[in-house]
């Protein structure tokens, strides 16, 4: 073991490890774990050494707020990985902001948002869910609509921007069907009744699902048992990934489809690399990895490359000195942080196999840059988001040049 100098740097893990969100964020806090720990054999950090503080939220949102203040204000974390919810996220964000913290967001998302204070190392909608859109209706010929989602503010952002997107491209109304469970919802067999009988008209038909946590596995259950095949009525899912299928009978499930930014099925040395010492860390040769876990890996190789940078984990200096900054991906390629606070991904399709795996049906010929402000709502797209000296705003109107609605910005 390394010797390192003075006090550690400690790196808050804000992840539910207990209630409906475990299946999905228990991983991402071994990820960070197993990434801190390959950082500090490696000898650390500025000289110093990586502590992590783990804190659980429980899937209890307004308790993400408390434990985020927590980690800030008495174990003096220098940076957060954490949340996957919106709404779990909406809860952290006035206190990283009040506290100037650093919050890196590992998950897909709805937009509409951007923060000084917070990266979003995951999809952005026109980095999943708009790409996915493109796909079923230019390749797969799709005509009608079903948007599922859970009850919660990145689904119904995320179909709000789908609805207007597939509007603008000649959708009628009546061939566009949304619907929204609770988290945590068991019970689907009206609602596939109904996605089925929604599907019989004669026109194609896709769902379109922004269903999120423990509710997918009854969800593809009931599809099997009333007997909708992916040919019938394909299902693209953006939450649900390798970790999700790793405890379900993915018979049922095969050819139904996901987009994201990264398979474990990808072809890519980092990628070989990567699940190699993941199932070296977890001792279990069935490990998988996912999207959000490759968010994490980006996130905090670019937190890392920013403090060494600023030669300090000063919030404020590794917030200037990060916009620009390149880490690999797993995919092959390369991620940028923009000023904006989004990365750079690839975008890709996913078809589930028996196995629990994705084969790669379709991806964007390079990296999409993550887009903070839908161009699709009305209210958002004249506005963008840059966060470098002089304009430093969230939120510009580039049409009013006003910055959140406030004084007028000089741009010259």
């Amino acid at each position: 073991m390394a010797a390192f100098a003075a006090d550690p740097i400690k790196v808050g893990i804000l992840h539910s490890l207990s209630g409906t969100m475990a299946i999905s964020e228990s991983t991402l806090k071994d990820t960070m774990l197993m990434l801190i720990e390959k950082q500090n054999e490696n000898g650390g950090l500025l000289g110093r050494e990586l502590e992590p503080v783990v804190v659980d939220p429980a899937s209890n949102w307004p308790l993400f707020a408390e434990k985020a203040r927590e980690l800030l204000a008495k174990e003096k974390v220098d940076v957060i990985f954490g949340n996957w919810t919106s709404v779990s996220r909406k809860s952290v964000l006035p206190v990283v902001e009040e506290l100037n913290g650093l919050l890196f967001y590992p998950v897909q998302y709805e937009g509409e948002e951007s923060s000084e204070n917070v990266f979003y190392t995951g999809a952005a909608p026109n980095q999943q869910a708009i790409p996915a859109v493109d796909y079923l209706m230019n390749e797969i010929g799709v005509e009608r609509w079903v948007l599922a989602g859970t009850d919660y503010v990145y689904p119904r952002t995320t179909n709000k921007i789908l609805e207007t997107y597939l509007k603008d491209h000649g959708v009628a109304e009546e061939d566009i069907m949304i619907n929204y469970t609770p988290f945590g919802h068991s019970n689907w067999q009206s609602i596939v009744s109904d996605i089925k009988s929604f599907g019989s008209q004669g026109k194609k038909t896709a769902v379109v699902s922004t269903i999120n946590g423990d509710a997918n596995v009854p969800f593809y259950r009931e599809l099997g048992n009333q007997g909708i095949s992916a040919s019938d009525i394909p299902v693209v899912a953006f939450s649900v990934g390798e970790q999700e299928l790793s405890g379900i009978d993915t018979a049922p499930l095969v050819g139904h489809l996901a987009a994201w930014n990264y398979f474990m099925s990808v072809d890519a040395d980092a990628n070989y690399d990567f699940i190699d010492q993941w199932v070296a860390y977890k001792g279990d040769e069935n490990a998988v990895t996912n999207d959000p876990m490759e968010a994490h890996y980006i996130g905090f190789n670019m937190w890392l490359e920013a403090v060494k940078k600023a030669g300090t984990t000063d919030v404020d200096a590794v917030k200037d000195s990060i916009i620009g900054v390149s880490v690999p991906n797993l995919t092959g390629g390369y991620a940028t942080m923009m000023p904006n606070h989004h990365i750079t991904k690839p975008v890709l399709i996913g078809e589930i196999q028996d196995n629990g795996q994705f084969s790669v049906v379709w991806e964007t010929p390079s990296t999409v840059a993550g887009d903070a402000w839908s161009d699709f709502l009305p209210g958002s797209k004249d506005l963008i988001s840059d966060w470098r000296k002089p304009l430093f705003c969230g939120n510009y109107n580039v049409v009013e040049k006003t910055c959140g609605g406030g004084e007028k910005v000089a741009t010259n």
